[in-house]
């Protein structure tokens, strides 16, 4: 009974592992192929990192 119980224990662990692996794996490349395709500009112009800045400031403040 023991035997079963841990044998069940493992199998369900092992499958959780190779889903959880399978799933990083696929969001992985998911990312390259997207970063490959469409790429991020990263370019901020300083009016943009001031109002993110101004953002952030107010939001850290509570105001609305």
């Amino acid at each position: 009974m023991v035997n079963e119980g841990v044998t069940l224990m493992l199998v369900g662990m092992g499958t959780v592992f190779l889903f959880l692996t399978i799933l990083v794996v696929a969001t992985t490349l998911m990312s390259r192929a997207v970063m490959a395709l469409l790429p991020v500009s990263t370019d901020v112009t300083d009016e943009e990192l001031a109002a993110i800045a101004a953002a952030v400031d107010q939001h850290r403040r509570g105001a609305r």
